[in-house]
């Protein structure tokens, strides 16, 4: 008689089988370590990380988990996560330039969820398009960037985006367009619903490029300038609170530099924890509880995270 832990290794390796017919052998991992997939480098190892080559792949594999009751996840650059210790339990799928396809049509760029944000916004350039100029220098896919209503400066994606395809979490396809998405601070509906995306359609305008690209060299140079990109992290740790800046109250709290193990708030911007090297998940939750206490008690402001915690804390 098979032990439990037998079993559990069978049933998943069976499933691997199910997703190999899906993506193909190089489509699928186990066991894969999720620091060599966030920018934090941090986190344990996932069960299962595929690798979808298209948006039916990605169907596909998403509609077996829900069939085969598999927890899953969608991620793309691992730029604005923090991933436990003890890893994820279930299905990593992971959408990068696997799934990065573009197309221009006038004014308007249709782009699949894995391109970069920088990359589409290289694109605008190239098209002599303007509305995307401060996108540039955002590290993460355009599905995340969506999802979240990134932005920087002085812009964010729901001035650009059109309309979107999306995954809701029982397999339907969904189109929104415009006052659909429902868009708020680093905030939509797709977020909201654990929605995947697809593909999204952006709406530019025709510009001059020259004028294009020194506002994108401007963006550039201010991130480059004001962010410790010599170090891994995860961008932003909090959202902005109505009416503060979250790198003065933390600057104000005297925690300018201060660290916990592995996890340092950064000299250059105190809105940013690095990873100075060995940096734990338990470090940096350590350190933002810490922050989140000590901005409270000084200033009564609650301090929200921005980055997205998640994986297996039982």
């Amino acid at each position: 008689m098979l032990e439990k832990e037998e079993c559990v290794i069978l049933q998943i390796e069976e499933f691997v089988q199910k997703l190999v017919s899906v993506t193909g052998k190089d489509g699928v991992s186990v066991n894969e370590p999720m620091a060599n997939h966030t920018s934090f480098k941090i986190g344990g190892p996932a069960d299962i990380m595929t690798y979808p080559k298209n948006s039916i792949q990605l169907v596909n594999i998403i509609r077996e988990c829900i069939k085969s009751n598999v927890p899953f996840m969608v991620m793309g650059n691992g730029t604005n996560l923090l991933v436990s210790d003890m890893g994820i339990r279930g299905v990593v799928i992971k959408i990068y330039d696997n799934m990065a396809a573009f197309k221009v049509d006038n004014d308007t760029i249709e782009l699949e969820a894995g391109i970069l944000v920088s990359k589409a916004s290289k694109l605008a350039l190239e098209y002599s398009l303007t509305g995307l100029e401060f996108a540039e220098g955002i590290p993460g896919t355009v599905g995340g960037a969506v999802t979240m209503n990134a932005g920087a400066y002085i812009g964010e994606m729901c001035m650009v985006v059109h309309q979107t395809e999306y995954m809701d979490r029982e397999g339907n396809i969904i189109t929104i367009t415009g006052d659909e998405h429902c868009f708020s601070y680093r905030n939509s509906i797709i977020q909201k619903s654990k929605g995947i995306v697809l593909k999204t359609r952006l709406k530019l305008q025709k510009g001059d490029s020259l004028k294009i690209k020194e506002k994108m060299d401007e963006f550039n140079f201010k991130r480059r300038d004001k962010q410790p990109l010599e170090w891994p992290s995860a961008g932003s740790v909090f959202k902005r609170p109505q009416g503060y800046f979250v790198g003065k109250l933390i600057d104000d709290s005297g925690l300018r530099g201060f660290g916990i193990g592995g996890a340092q708030i950064s000299d250059k911007h105190s809105g940013f924890i690095i990873n100075r090297g060995g940096a734990t998940c338990s470090d940096v939750l350590a350190l933002i509880k810490h922050i989140q206490n000590t901005v409270d008690e000084k200033f009564g402001v609650q301090l929200e995270p921005e980055l997205r915690i998640i994986g297996d804390f039982n």
